[in-house]
């Protein structure tokens, strides 16, 4: 029988998730397969289809014997059902949640779904004024990897009732609750602590190097030829690459030579300002959930990169 995951990278997207992913899958004790499985969730709305139990299972077959098993999906935080699929799961389960200042992170998403081609408005603002018609079903990219849901940028920001969900469900004791501040500030402390949370050995270190810089695309035209899901396509290419492993290693060379990596233009400061403003309520919130203040978040002109 495969095992199960016991802890769970539940997001936010672009609050540090790929980094500290990278830092457990190095511990000799913790196995986590690939990131964003997606199995839990089941309110969100996918183009592709989701993994089947038996399947979801079988990515955790590598696993050596006393190995803790894990996982990464960023979208699970915004679930409004994925806290208590994971728990019905394994009521045993830990959470970790990584949190950033919304504004930072929305600017950051968007830039990152641009890369990916999950998103067809590469300007920021424009995404955020097409929100409501795509509540309706409508300006959707066709080529979508990410929940559809994941395009709504007002509520995918708003933290303090997706980790109330998590907390009530499964307690204080289970939810690890990370600081994208303190982990850029002291990376090596927060991987000691969530070693601790784990019950793992907390004296294993890695190398802490930044992860998942931002990206953007060079040819628009290949990266949504490697996206491409059409039954035509899918057996054209089993046809000219029979091999799994070398089909994935084909795909992953064409992502990197068409990878470049690229500082963020600074936001639109009246878009900050504006953001700012309609985040502050649930900063507040969050600030007294958390029992911490996270109002520098906004008092602060920060550059938002």
């Amino acid at each position: 029988m495969n095992p199960k995951p016991v802890f769970f990278i539940v997001g936010a997207p672009k609050c540090g998730t790929t980094a500290l992913y990278y830092y457990l899958k190095q511990h000799p004790q913790l196995y986590l397969p690939q990131k964003e499985l997606y199995f839990f969730g089941s309110d969100f709305t996918f183009r592709h289809p989701r993994p089947t139990h038996s399947y979801y299972l079988s990515l955790f077959k590598e696993a050596k014997p006393g190995q803790l098993c894990g996982e990464a999906s960023v979208w699970y935080l915004y679930s409004q059902n994925a806290a208590r699929e994971i728990y019905d799961f394994n009521p045993n389960a830990r959470i970790i949640i990584m949190l950033r200042n919304p504004v930072q992170m929305l600017y950051a998403l968007h830039s990152q779904q641009v890369y990916e081609g999950n998103e067809n408005l590469p300007v920021f603002e424009d995404a955020l004024l097409a929100e409501p018609l795509r509540r309706r079903g409508k300006m959707l990219p066709p080529l979508i990897g990410c929940p559809y849901e994941g395009l709504f940028y007002s509520d995918v920001a708003r933290f303090t009732p997706q980790v109330s969900r998590f907390l009530n469900v499964f307690g204080p004791d289970r939810v690890k609750i990370i600081l994208y501040d303190d982990f850029a500030a002291n990376a090596a402390a927060v991987y000691r602590q969530t070693l601790e949370f784990l019950g793992v050995d907390a004296g294993f270190t890695v190398e802490t190097k930044r992860i998942n810089p931002n990206k953007t695309i060079k040819y628009p035209l290949l990266r949504n030829l490697l996206k491409r899901r059409s039954a035509a396509w899918v057996n054209l290419v089993k046809t000219l690459l029979p091999s799994k492993k070398v089909r994935k290693w084909v795909q992953n060379k064409l992502w990197a030579v068409n990878t470049q990596y690229e500082e963020r233009k600074p936001l639109n400061p009246q878009t900050q300002a504006f953001l700012e403003q309609a985040f502050t309520p649930d900063i507040a919130a969050l600030s007294r959930l958390l029992n911490r203040n996270l109002l520098h978040w906004v008092s602060a002109a920060e550059d938002t990169k």
